[in-house]
């Protein structure tokens, strides 16, 4: 077998790393790391999907919930206007409630003759409400529910037919959640049911 003579490129050190291009996977990158940082990022997605979708149907709200004993609609202040008749309408199946109401209006400072009612109904009513016509009569029903200790005001025509006078008028249903506030009139000892 022949030698090759010795030439200058048999002095150069041999290189200890790798030489030209290789394909294989980078070290440190391997299966289950990848699969750990897939499933955190699929974990945060989840999570955020989660908060966007229970904001968007109202079950968090991100600035604060309006206290449920104010009434009142944006922009319409309470206002105790005594120039309105009110009526009021038991709707509870005890006596005496209509008295306690009218009385705590006339404190206010309705005239006797405008506050007037009837302890007598043919079905329950669930919550105090106090009804009025127009627009223009929103802030004088909020008044009223701020006498009533925050009842809930709803516009409505439904008894309109029940003012024969012209002048306005609130109509107050006095429901059952209002009885834990109010106590029978002097003689009315027991509960009654609704006529």
């Amino acid at each position: 077998m022949l030698k090759t003579p010795h030439d200058r490129f048999d002095d150069v050190p041999r290189a200890s790393g790798r030489v030209g291009a290789h394909r294989a996977e980078q070290p440190g990158i391997n299966g289950p790391i990848a699969l750990l940082w897939s499933a955190a990022v699929a974990l945060v997605l989840v999570v955020i999907g989660i908060f966007v979708s229970m904001v968007l149907m109202g079950r968090i709200d991100l600035f604060g919930a309006a206290d449920p004993e104010a009434p009142q609609t944006p922009g319409v202040l309470a206002k105790i206007d005594t120039s309105y008749r009110v009526l009021i309408l038991n709707a509870t199946p005890q006596t005496g409630v209509v008295a306690t109401v009218r009385q705590e209006l006339i404190d206010q400072g309705w005239a006797a003759s405008d506050v007037f009612g009837s302890d007598g109904s043919t079905s329950p009513f669930d919550e105090t409400t106090v009804f009025y016509v127009e627009k223009a009569d929103e802030a004088a029903a909020l008044g009223v529910a701020d006498v009533l200790d925050g009842a809930r005001v709803e516009q409505s025509d439904h008894y309109a037919s029940m003012d024969a006078t012209g002048e306005p008028q609130l109509t107050v249903v006095i429901g059952t959640d209002h009885l834990g506030t109010t106590s029978p009139a002097p003689g009315d000892g027991e509960e009654t049911p609704a006529s």
